[in-house]
């Protein structure tokens, strides 16, 4: 669904739709949706009317595309991770420049306090949409924290370093709240502004939930994902930097393919630290080689064992139109033993009908593509500038196995 520009003044905000922008530099929709909201920056906020310098609400604007920031919606469970504005060293984690994270610091901490929680602000969370342009898509209004996260984990300061300099910024954790079919209206808008202290009479029933009750009031947005066989398209897909990195990878080994396994369970390892202790076997008879690891699951303290799943890794350091097919992935299948499951990881795609019977046979695959590849080295700072660095590390580590 989209909403034109023209009609922007009298809309009502409903998740996944796109609202369009205009023409002129000016012309940026966000501003229009909420007329005394400001038109540049992350955080976005509007205050009471009443002289209290209270918030009334905030938008949250992200480009999802900032390598260095890789702010994320999870859909399937609703938590929206966001990173605060200290993005560049030289400035404290909240001072005057950095006034988003002094928002943070203030939500986070009203948090479990339940008369402080009737002065956070709901957060309207936006993305920009379009490779031009200021359209936008409305993702929900969300609350801090989430119910299934750690109260100390919620809000975490961790460091960065750009060049030679050392700065810290905020990592922030909101959910999604279900709002059902119903849009949120300008009535509450408007009354959130004008009228707060009766806001509750036409705010949205989860976002009284979440006032009263706090994190154990929270209903997230959870859209659980229908299994369908992903295109080649899909699986390749990625953003230009991402497409760069996958370049390189595939450059690097493209004289020893057998190489890329070392890099595949780094790869694995930096999407979930809980795979551990990867081992390479030894070359199998078309010349193959594959690995040996676990997932570990930690049981929180350090009194008891965590529990350690095998895992067998094949990978496959393949150009982008020649895909895993039905050989490749039944002897990935054949090595899986009782209780064990199995990861393909590959710089391209798994074609259609070997990702088919993977899906209607059940086997215990985790497929690992060119765009979860991009993904996983976006969200850990591997970038087109630093890949080859990256790449040699792994070289280096290679020793080892």
């Amino acid at each position: 669904m989209e909403v034109p520009y023209s009609q922007l003044g009298t809309a009502d905000l409903l998740v996944e739709t796109i609202y369009k922008g205009g023409v002129g530099n000016l012309e940026e929709p966000i501003h229009h949706l909420f007329p005394k909201c400001g038109n540049m920056g992350g955080f976005r906020k509007v205050r009471r009317a009443d002289g209290s310098g209270k918030l009334a609400y905030v938008i949250l604007y992200t480009t999802m595309s900032e390598l260095e920031w890789p702010d994320y919606l999870d859909s399937e469970t609703g938590v929206f991770r966001y990173y605060g504005d200290n993005r560049k060293p030289g400035r404290e984690l909240t001072d005057t420049h950095a006034r988003g994270n002094a928002l943070l610091e203030e939500v986070f901490t009203r948090l479990g306090d339940s008369e402080g929680r009737k002065d956070i602000p709901p957060f309207f969370i936006f993305k920009k949409v379009g490779a031009a342009g200021r359209d936008v898509q409305f993702l929900g209004m969300a609350a801090p924290g989430n119910s299934k996260i750690s109260p100390d984990r919620d809000l975490v300061a961790f460091w960065r370093t750009m060049g030679d300099a050392r700065f810290q910024n905020y990592e922030a954790y909101f959910t999604i709240l279900d709002t059902g079919a119903v849009p949120i209206s300008q009535q509450w808008l408007k009354s959130l502004i004008d009228d707060h202290d009766n806001n509750l009479e036409y705010a949205p029933l989860v976002w009284r939930e979440f006032v009263n009750k706090g994190r154990d009031g929270i209903v997230a947005l959870k859209a659980p994902r229908i299994v369908t066989i992903p295109s080649k398209y899909d699986q390749l897909q990625s953003d230009v930097q991402g497409m760069q990195c996958l370049k390189a990878i595939r450059g690097h080994y493209a004289n020893n393919p057998y190489g890329f396994e070392a890099c595949a369970t780094n790869i694995i390892s930096k999407m979930d630290n809980n795979f551990v202790d990867f081992t390479l076997t030894r070359p199998w008879r078309d010349g193959g080689r594959d690995a040996m690891g676990y997932y570990a699951i930690q049981p929180g303290g350090h009194a008891n064992y965590p529990l350690k799943i095998d895992c067998a890794l094949e990978a496959k350091c393949y150009a982008e139109n020649n895909g895993v097919g039905v050989r490749q992935m039944s002897r990935l299948i054949s090595r899986i033993r009782y209780r064990q499951f199995g990861i393909m990881v590959t710089t391209s795609y798994v074609d259609k009908q070997a990702y088919g019977e993977v899906v209607e046979d059940g086997h215990p695959i985790l497929i690992v593509t060119a765009s979860d590849i991009a993904a996983i080295l976006r969200s850990n700072a591997v970038t087109p500038s630093n890949v080859g660095d990256w790449l040699k590390s792994v070289d280096g580590q290679r020793e080892r196995y």
